[in-house]
């Protein structure tokens, strides 16, 4: 089952929820610059996610055509104000477990929309016949969002320590799983 396309209503916006295309990768690109630099918490900064749009348009289909894999947008107005993803492993022994990226554009952050993007993709792992557990990985000072994954179920699985190094600071990785 894919997911189909969602309003929520927000006091200020609707935000539509649907599937990423091959036809968003240069969209999706352009968000990614952006957030890169409003936030410490991604594996990347501003202007790091070097992608070739034809090359990332095919990853996008090819996500597409995975049974344990998908990648939601939020937008408003036709822009995007968040993403958030399952990429699964293809091999038989591991593609029951998916790994879990989100990321809110700062302007947007607080409104639901996270949240939101969180329970589409737990539903659709649920309900796609391959997926029984979802990981995801977040820095140790990421307050807001383990707050939001442990009221969402998720568990903190282990710890890899001192695995970011930014303005002259180590920082461990909190590995978390929530079980379908």
């Amino acid at each position: 089952m894919r997911v189909g396309i969602k309003v929520m209503n927000n006091s200020e916006h609707n935000v539509e929820i649907r599937e990423a295309v091959g036809s968003d990768a240069k969209a999706i690109i352009d968000f990614y610059q952006v957030v890169g630099g409003e936030t410490d918490f991604l594996s990347f900064g501003k202007g790091e996610f070097k992608r070739d749009v034809i090359e990332y348009e095919k990853e996008i289909e090819q996500t597409r055509s995975q049974s344990n894999s998908i990648m939601l947008l939020a937008l408003i107005q036709h822009e995007i104000v968040g993403i958030a993803t399952i990429h699964s492993n293809q091999r038989q022994r591991s593609k029951h477990s998916g790994t879990l990226g989100i990321v809110v554009a700062k302007a947007f952050a607080g409104r639901g929309i996270g949240k939101t993007l969180m329970n589409e993709l737990i539903g659709w792992a649920s309900t796609n016949g391959i997926t029984r557990k979802i990981n995801l990985a977040t820095r140790e000072d990421n307050a807001h969002a383990i707050k939001l994954y442990k009221q969402l179920g998720f568990e903190q699985e282990g710890v890899i320590r001192k695995e970011t190094f930014m303005n002259e600071r180590y920082y461990d990785t909190i590995m978390m799983g929530l079980f379908l």
